[in-house]
Order: structure tokens, then C-alpha cells, then sequence
């Protein structure tokens, strides 16, 4: 397809948020009904890999609401994966980390959808296989500038 003009574009843009939104959801179905949303593994992703934040900073980091993300937060507290404390600098305000039990559901969330990701990916071509990997920056930098 050639992407030159704006009705190619929207195509593309048509195309993928299809792509994406199926391959989410198939990953989705793959966990146990009660676990975590899209949203809570993000969060705890995002802590693990970046530090403590700031349930604000949180927001804006991943782009949605504050209610939103208060909401997603206190499930990850409810469920002791996540624990809150004071800002040293600013006592009215609240640090997030996670916790030791966030981290180990993250260890055993994501083998399960790495391993089936890669069971598919080993039926693809060498050809295919290069052309995703090629891709990945690419949509990396599409999901920074949403």
C-alpha cells in the first residue's frame, strides 16, 4: 500500500488499530478471568522498569485519566502489588512502587504471552519474522506520539 496521501494514511491507520486491537485481544483472552486489566500490568510494567512515581505522573505517563489510573491503582493496592508512601519532599503527596508480589506476577504473566507469541512467530518465514522485528521502532514511536 502506498502511504502518500491522507486517504492512504487513513487506510493504514484503519488497518492497524485493527491489527493491534486483534492481537491485544487474543493475548487478553490468554489470562485467567480476575486477572489484572491492560491497564494494571502496564502500571506495574512501567514500575518496575522506571522506578516510583507519583499516581500523577502515573496518568501522564500512560496517558489517561487521573480517575482512571486511581481506580487501576487501587486495585493494584487492594491486591498488594503495588504499596504507596508518603513524597518525602511533598507530604501531601503519595509515591507508588512495586511490590515484591507485583514484580512476581509480572514473572509469571509475561513468559505466558512471550511463549505464545513466539509459538506463532515460529511459523512465520526468516523473511517475515525480519519485517516485524523491522517494524518495531516504528510502532514503538507511533505509541510515544498517541
Amino acid at each position: 500500500m502506498k502511504v502518500d496521501s491522507p486517504n492512504n494514511s487513513a487506510r493504514l491507520a484503519s488497518d492497524l488499530r485493527l491489527a493491534v486491537g486483534r492481537v491485544t485481544r487474543r493475548l487478553r483472552q490468554a489470562h485467567a478471568v480476575g486477572d489484572l486489566s491492560l491497564s494494571g500490568v502496564s502500571v506495574l510494567a512501567r514500575l518496575a522498569r522506571d522506578g516510583s512515581e507519583s499516581p500523577t505522573s502515573l496518568a501522564e505517563l500512560e496517558r489517561v485519566r487521573p480517575q482512571a489510573t486511581a481506580s487501576t491503582l487501587a486495585l493494584l493496592e487492594q491486591r498488594g502489588f503495588v504499596r504507596r508512601s508518603p513524597d518525602a519532599a511533598d507530604r501531601r503527596r503519595s509515591i507508588l512502587a512495586i511490590a515484591v508480589e507485583g514484580r512476581a506476577m509480572l514473572a509469571e504473566r509475561r513468559p505466558e504471552s512471550v511463549r505464545r507469541l513466539a509459538v506463532v512467530l515460529d511459523r512465520f518465514t526468516e523473511a517475515e519474522r525480519a519485517a516485524l522485528a523491522s517494524a518495531l521502532p516504528l510502532l514503538d514511536r507511533l505509541a510515544e506520539r498517541l
